[in-house]
């Protein structure tokens, strides 16, 4: 496929340009249906003028329907869209990047999304539908998949969809909360993610951090017990990575601590573990539920980060913690490879 787009740009450079501003605008459609000419415009960078114009190609094709709420992909769009998704990622070279950041963090499976999710929140949902296909691909029966907190995790529950009918599965929060939004709280998103899937969930009523006493004490109680017993078999993970100063600010971390991690400066976290940039552990908060040392017994640990500005806290976290796939965006790929040499 490689030799024959090269061919494409030499012989007929416009079309791929052509191909991918249709693939953006019916992409776009998909994403944000029902929607306008104006709010496609803005969602694609395009002119109202080059919108209609394409609006009208896509209307003629089938591939689209106009309606007074606004634009709907037929399902030969869809049919379009999903055959062209291949096509396209090697048009933009995200197979090559794929590949490249494969060998720069050691990390088996990669899948990379165009774009930017500092910039555009769509495009975390985009990742959330890829970790989705994922998890299609890797459910066992009575599969428990553990899941974190944060404002990626909400997106995948966004998308979410039935997964397997064929097999039971049930989602459980994989720590406690740090008092955030609600809605990006694990308990919130393992409840959305459930009813979406028509699974089953668990609920784990636990503050993150906690101090020494107050773990000793809370992981007595049968019922927390119980939840943490479930979250420890857990069969598959999904997590995000933080920025470590980002995520030591939304736990209200003590003066003193958030001194000790610029120090040493660390760069990301994940399950409560603060890294710097070669993957050590600079300060470890105390949290109920799957820590670092627990990976390497789940079957399938999925991380999904991306954004610009999480690239070097990704390149960190990768220099120790276990994964099977990241989900990634083309901002937080290129940023990676942008860095010193790890």
């Amino acid at each position: 496929m490689r030799d024959l787009i090269d061919l494409q740009k030499k012989l007929i450079p416009d079309l791929l340009d052509v191909i991918q501003q249709r693939y953006s605008v019916l992409h776009s459609v998909e994403l944000f249906q029902p929607i306008g000419r104006r709010g496609l415009a803005e969602n694609t960078n395009l002119t109202e003028r080059s919108i209609r114009s394409e609006v009208d190609f896509l209307q003629k094709q089938g591939l689209t329907q106009v309606t007074t709420k606004g634009m709907y992909i037929t399902k030969e769009g869809k049919l379009v869209l999903d055959q062209l998704a291949v096509f396209m990622s090697e048009i933009m070279g995200l197979s090559v990047l794929e590949k490249q950041i494969k060998e720069k963090l050691n990390v088996e499976n990669v899948i990379i999304i165009p774009g930017n999710s500092d910039e555009y929140e769509w495009i975390k949902q985009e990742m959330g539908k890829a970790c989705i296909a994922y998890l299609r691909t890797v459910l066992g029966e009575r599969s428990t998949i553990a899941v974190t907190g944060g404002s990626t995790m909400a997106a995948v529950a966004d998308v979410m969809t039935t997964l397997n009918q064929k097999n039971d599965y049930i989602f459980v929060p994989a720590r406690g909360g740090i008092g955030e939004k609600v809605e990006n709280q694990a308990n919130t998103i393992v409840a959305e993610m459930a009813r979406k899937a028509k699974g089953e969930y668990r609920l784990l009523y636990v503050p993150d951090p906690l101090s020494e006493s107050a773990y000793e004490s809370i992981v007595t109680e049968p019922s927390i017990n119980e939840t943490l017993q479930q979250i420890k078999g857990s069969s598959i993970v999904l997590h995000g990575i933080g920025d470590a100063l980002t995520m030591a600010e939304r736990r209200k971390t003590p003066d003193s601590i958030a001194v000790k991690l610029k120090t040493n400066k660390a760069i990301s976290e994940a399950f409560g573990y603060y890294f710097d940039a070669s993957g050590n552990v600079v300060h470890k908060v105390r949290t109920v539920g799957i820590q670092l040392e627990d990976l390497s017994n789940i079957d399938y640990v999925i991380t999904i980060a991306g954004g610009k500005s999480k690239g070097q806290a990704i390149a960190s976290y990768f220099q120790q913690g276990k994964s099977d796939l990241l989900i990634t965006d083309e901002a937080a790929a290129k940023q990676i490879l942008r860095g010193t040499p790890l």
